[in-house]
């Protein structure tokens, strides 16, 4: 019996998706990836353009997709605040649409389905640090309230599936990830930050820089989402994956800027 499988990654060909299809391929599975290029680019997955065991297509997960796959990671959905904010019902279908015809999908092919969530579905959290079973502190009217309540919505119909159709799901909440691959200009702090000290220019702090953040590396994010996925007793989740060390903003900036002279 052959070891390796059928895997399909919506939102493939961004920043997390990339790094996921990339670790996938190299372990000789045979890799879909879905991305319609809103802020996914072919550029990320251009190194395995020529891969007989990796297919690209272009397609937006609010419409239907049909494939025979054993695992489905349903990545696609803008992650940063100016993206999901630039078409606020797009998010929204994306998140709620893209959800439901994926699970329509792994219910056909009896798939593992795979959820992306995020740390957000936590909101404006008045428990730090947040662990699963905290239900958060919320609001469905806010101005990123279409990312979030998209994204709780989501995990809520990984639940109904799971429980009323037996779909073999799986969900994790994904914290503040970097790395290789990253969108230059996806508004988040690391971003921000190398982008600024690249150019040579001050590095933009708001208030004091005493926020702390943790920042979990793509390989170690992707790491988890793998495991999770195969774990042998079928963990439904939810599953935080992020780095439980914390550190300010400003430790960040002066990373940022002690780096300039690096490559």
């Amino acid at each position: 019996t052959p070891t390796f499988k059928r895997i399909l990654v919506t939102g493939g060909a961004g920043f997390l998706g990339s790094n996921l299809c990339r670790r996938l391929v190299n372990e000789g599975n045979e890799v879909i990836c879905l991305d319609n290029f809103f802020t996914g680019s072919k550029l990320n997955v251009e190194d395995l353009m020529g891969k007989p065991n990796f297919e690209l297509i272009r397609h937006d997960v609010t419409e239907p997709f049909r494939a025979e796959v054993d695992q489905i990671y349903n990545l696609a959905c803008p992650a940063s605040p100016p993206h999901y904010q630039y078409n606020t019902i797009k998010t929204l279908k994306t998140s709620f649409l893209g959800a439901l015809n994926m699970l329509g999908l792994a219910k056909r092919c009896r798939a593992t389905i795979l959820q992306t969530s995020t740390s957000e579905v936590y909101g404006d959290p008045e428990v730090t640090p947040q662990c699963e079973s905290y239900w958060g502190n919320v609001n469905p009217v806010g101005v990123r309230s279409c990312y979030d309540e998209g994204k709780r919505v989501a995990e809520t119909l990984f639940r109904e599936y799971r429980t009323q159709e037996g779909v073999d799901t799986r969900i994790v909440r994904i914290f503040n990830t970097y790395g290789p691959g990253m969108h230059p200009y996806d508004g988040r702090v690391i971003s921000n930050f190398v982008m600024q000290a690249l150019a040579e220019e001050d590095i933009t702090l708001y208030g004091d820089g005493s926020q702390t953040r943790s920042f979990c590396y793509v390989d170690d994010q992707v790491e988890g989402l793998i495991r999770m996925m195969n774990s042998p007793d079928g963990h439904p989740g939810p599953i935080n994956i992020g780095n439980p060390h914390e550190f300010t903003i400003l430790q960040l900036a002066e990373l940022c800027i002690g780096g300039r002279g690096l490559g």
